[in-house]
């Protein structure tokens, strides 16, 4: 049964025996601050804080907050079916708040393989036009690709990072298996005892359960997580691979001014000779017939002979 209801803070920490500060990991309120994933076990209730979905599951219920957010949709939506009775087909049926936490991982998981799925093959195209065809549109996209990689990354790696110190303390699974039944933990050696010989090997075939319920998600996690990676690195080679190409047709472009440069200071220095012989004083050699060839062609080839000494003095000293 699925309701929606506004319920206080004490009468959330009354029904479902937590403190006031194992709340602060669920707390819609501090979104910013309790972003990381997290998954706190307390005597009577799991503590779920999955991004978007935040959530404390007890031993017959799960008050989701913000169920309106597309991880709390997600999340119903991969909880319902797993409780009804129809499809359970005979099968083993879990306590409600492993389903609760196998539901939560499920429907995270699910959602990063989806980014992933419809990022890697825009990825895979702008890796194949790229860098031969360097346009505003193109250069967007695998900037805003990229972004979302960073993203999936980070959220992948901090969710595996949770499910792998999950694993390494087998307290917090023993605490697990423990709820809701008359067990206690050794204090030192973390030993289950139960007034119930049989709520043990309940309790100690549900710890290995547990364990393989998260190994099974924390590979699929690690996988989303390489090939996010593996995707962002491309992309960043793909990056400095422009960024050569870039350098490189800006130092053509700056041979060619180089080049512009020497070849406007030469014929600038004709112009020069050109203006003296152009003063209305008298020289004399207007007097001659050939002065008028014989000065043109004395500028033309100092200009070409001034244009191949400074040419050979920039390649000698390799700046061209």
């Amino acid at each position: 049964m699925v309701s929606t209801r506004k319920i206080s803070r004490r009468q959330l920490l009354k029904s479902s025996g937590l403190r006031p500060r194992d709340i602060r990991s669920v707390d819609p309120s501090l979104w910013l601050t309790n972003s990381m994933p997290s998954l706190l076990v307390r005597e009577h209730a799991i503590l779920l804080n999955m991004g978007s979905l935040r959530a404390i599951a007890m031993a017959e219920s799960v008050l989701i907050f913000n169920y309106n957010r597309r991880g709390g949709k997600a999340f119903i939506d991969s909880l319902l079916p797993r409780l009804n009775p129809k499809n359970m087909n005979g099968g083993h049926c879990m306590p409600f708040e492993l389903e609760v936490v196998e539901a939560a991982l499920m429907s995270r998981i699910q959602r990063y393989e989806q980014m992933l799925m419809d990022i890697e093959p825009r990825v895979q195209a702008l890796l194949e036009v790229l860098p031969n065809r360097l346009t505003a549109n193109v250069l967007e996209e695998l900037r805003i690709s990229k972004q979302t990689l960073v993203e999936l990354g980070s959220r992948a790696g901090a969710l595996k990072q949770m499910l792998l110190d999950l694993l390494e303390d087998p307290h917090e699974i023993r605490r697990i298996c423990i709820m809701g039944r008359n067990c206690t933990l050794k204090r030192g050696s973390d030993d289950v005892e139960c007034s119930l010989p049989l709520d043990k090997q309940i309790a100690e075939e549900e710890e290995e359960e547990i364990e393989m319920l998260l190994e099974n998600y924390l590979q699929r996690c690690e996988s989303c997580h390489g090939q996010a990676e593996r995707l962002l690195n491309s992309a960043r080679e793909m990056e400095d691979s422009i960024a050569v190409n870039l350098s490189s047709r800006r130092l053509e472009v700056s041979r060619v001014e180089l080049l512009l440069q020497v070849g406007a200071f030469c014929v600038a220095v004709g112009a020069l000779i050109a203006g003296i012989f152009g003063m209305n004083l008298k020289s004399y050699l207007e007097e001659h017939v050939f002065a008028f060839w014989l000065t043109t062609a004395g500028i033309i080839f100092g200009a070409a002979v001034a244009f191949f000494l400074m040419y050979s003095y920039l390649k000698a000293r390799k700046i061209l």
